[in-house]
């Protein structure tokens, strides 16, 4: 904005932009006092010994779209997957329901203002998703600033809204707290839902199943809702959904069933970008107990602690090595010299011959130059 060089409409929709910004800070940052306590007094290593973190990759506002979803303007979306999910929760045991990675949890809600008369848990390691629908399902109406991934007009790119539940609901709990480290005794559930979860966490499915046999009583129901996405760099693990449905009998689960759908999905009307996706949601009963996986460690030890050593790691070796280089290629920078008077000086250093040099550096470069246009993260 300190530029003269925009157009009229630029300088509009920036100046909104920021304002949205703006509000949505001091949204959040209302929101979230309780959290943030003048004075910390446990070290912060007694806190990282809990091993429990965000994803990499994942922040506060990460899903940020989801409250709006869920509590604004997708009600479709939020009919038919409470649908789907009623469904395949049919003939359950009486008892508490748990929904792991619960997100906005709309879900969680529909549920415990459903036909089955439950209790309903809420789950999710995002703090601002959590403390919103807590006030909503308290009664509450929350603000929110809506930043549309692809808006309709320079107006549209941040869109104040004002988010409530249909009417309160004294049956949905809100739990802040690893869906991989649930605080929960064995046996406590009827039912575990998993929305939109088991092909986005770290832990491997076989894993994450005999961890929700743990939370099923007897004849408890775990149900998968989602698309079933598997994106891992390990082909073994984008896990087909057949093989997802081996993995669940495996784990102690019988009577697997499963259902497709296409269903409208995050279609903000302030935003050009919606899809519509084909979902699966798999209803699948405890027959059996299986082994307690371990305790989900989400650092290491050694991390943590800070008493043991450091392991030498291959991957650490290698960052060593690039990291010098990178360093050296960075300290050769001085407006003077030309990618080959840099290649000449990799060689004289013995770190590679000069036509590989030049390469490497070159792209090394390109990398670091296409960084910096890209903007920065909000």
């Amino acid at each position: 904005l300190a530029s003269d060089r925009h157009s009229r409409a630029t300088r509009a929709r920036l100046e909104h932009l920021a304002d949205g910004y703006e509000q949505q800070q001091a949204i959040v940052s209302e929101l979230t006092k309780a959290l943030r306590p003048n004075d910390l007094g446990t070290p912060l290593a007694a806190h990282l010994a809990l091993k429990t973190r965000l994803p990499p990759g994942q922040g506060v506002t990460s899903y940020h779209a989801n409250l709006h979803r869920d509590w604004c303007w997708g009600d479709d979306e939020n009919r038919m997957s409470c649908e789907m999910v009623e469904s395949a929760l049919s003939g359950i045991p009486s008892g508490p329901l748990l929904v792991l990675g619960a997100g906005g949890a709309r879900l969680a809600y529909d549920l415990s203002v459903g036909s089955f008369n439950a209790d309903v848990v809420a789950l999710d390691l995002n703090p601002l998703m959590m403390l919103v629908a807590h006030r909503l399902a308290a009664g509450e109406s929350v603000e929110q600033v809506e930043f549309p991934l692809a808006p309709i007009d320079g107006e549209h790119s941040a869109v104040r809204r004002s988010l409530s539940a249909p009417r309160p609901s004294p049956r949905m709990q809100c739990v802040l707290a690893d869906a991989l480290r649930p605080p929960f005794a064995a046996g406590s559930f009827a039912a575990v839902v998993t929305p939109w979860l088991v092909d986005v966490i770290d832990e491997d499915l076989a894993v994450l199943a005999a961890r929700i046999n743990r939370l099923l009583a007897p004849g408890g129901r775990w149900v998968i809702f989602g698309s079933l996405a598997f994106d891992h760099p390990d082909p073994v693990r984008r896990y087909a959904k057949e093989e997802v449905l081996d993995s669940i009998a495996a784990a102690g689960f019988d009577a697997v069933r499963d259902h497709e759908q296409v269903i409208p999905y995050m279609c903000s009307p302030a935003s050009r970008h919606g899809r519509r996706e084909r979902v699966v949601v798999i209803g699948a009963t405890k027959v059996s107990e299986v082994d307690a996986p371990a305790r989900h460690l989400a650092l290491p030890d050694w991390l943590i602690q800070g008493t043991r050593p450091v392991p030498v790691l291959e991957s650490f070796q290698l960052q060593a090595m690039t990291t010098r280089i990178y360093a050296f290629i960075m300290s050769m920078i001085d407006g003077k010299r030309t990618l080959r008077d840099m290649a000449r000086l990799m060689e004289a250093q013995k770190l590679m011959p000069r036509r590989e040099a030049e390469e490497a550096i070159r792209g090394f470069l390109i990398k670091m130059y296409d960084e910096a246009q890209r903007p920065p993260p909000h």
